[in-house]
């Protein structure tokens, strides 16, 4: 793992999502009998990235992990990660900063 300040600033629900993250894929790729070297050739990678991807380093990028849940079959769910409809917070606020009423036009 990279030894930088944004890794070591990283809060603690963010390191624990990502180790579990990491410990789900590990064990979907071993429900389906695909070795980590067998991951690496499909995933266009490294051993050493999966192994780290799979320990939750968080230098592992994005792609890597997009890549990896499409080998595994499972990039839908990546999609749905930040679903504007299931946003609880955020329709609450824009509902709570929409006018109140509308505005008429005014007609000349």
């Amino acid at each position: 793992m990279k030894n930088s300040f944004a890794v070591q600033a990283l809060p603690l629900p963010v390191r624990s999502a990502l180790t579990k993250l990491g410990a789900d894929i590990s064990t979907a790729r071993r429900l389906r009998g695909i070795s980590v070297q067998l991951m690496a050739e499909r995933a266009l990678v490294g051993r050493n990235t999966i192994t780290r991807l799979e320990r939750g380093d968080p230098g592992v990028s994005i792609g890597v992990y997009a890549t990896v849940l499409f080998v595994l079959g499972m990039s839908d769910r990546l999609a749905m990660l930040v679903d504007p409809s299931t946003d609880a917070v955020g329709l609450a606020q824009a509902d709570a900063l929409a006018p109140k009423r509308p505005r008429r036009r005014k007609t000349a």
